[in-house]
């Protein structure tokens, strides 16, 4: 599982820098749409729709990131929005975890689906602000998820599992 971390990594990297880096912000945004829209497609896979609705709500999700752009809301932050973002993120993630991994799938399907293409396009646009801010910015926010990431996989390694993966479909 490591091995496929490191190698997925480094294609991500030899593929993102550079785009990262570009004298304009569009080359980053179209590879981070792209992204996000697989991400939407995963999303429904962990929640246990067919391949066809998968498939959709990759669609939907990338439409959305892309009116966001069209609409120039990339070029546009808003203090309010990531105020209001911010509390539901933070009231909704104490809700899930005071529920526990058995609570999950006592939340509605359609919820989910809706929450977590919503949380995809929110971290599209929060992304895609933050590169238009410049590529300085932005990097300094991917290192400090890719160090939670490594340690949340080092941690669940170190406590024997326990906080491996499960799928998210009842």
């Amino acid at each position: 599982m490591l091995k496929q971390r490191v190698i997925t990594a480094l294609v991500l990297l030899a593929i993102l820098l550079p785009a990262l880096f570009w004298k304009t912000p569009e080359p980053f945004l179209f590879i981070a749409l792209v992204m996000i829209a697989a991400g939407g497609w995963e999303w429904g896979r962990l929640n246990g729709l067919p391949q066809g609705a998968n498939i959709a709500l990759g669609v939907v999700t990338l439409a959305l990131c892309a009116a966001t752009w069209a609409l120039g809301w990339t070029h546009a932050p808003s203090s309010m929005l990531w105020l209001v973002v911010g509390a539901a993120w933070v009231l909704a993630g104490a809700a899930l975890v005071r529920a526990g991994v058995d609570g999950w799938p006592r939340i509605p399907r359609g919820v989910r689906v809706v929450g977590g293409v919503l949380a995809l396009v929110l971290a599209w646009l929060a992304m895609a602000q933050a590169r238009v801010i410049g590529p300085n910015f932005l990097l300094s926010i991917l290192v400090l998820v890719w160090v939670a990431d490594i340690f949340a996989y080092f941690a669940g390694r170190a406590f024997g599992g326990k906080f491996t993966q499960r799928r998210l479909a009842p």
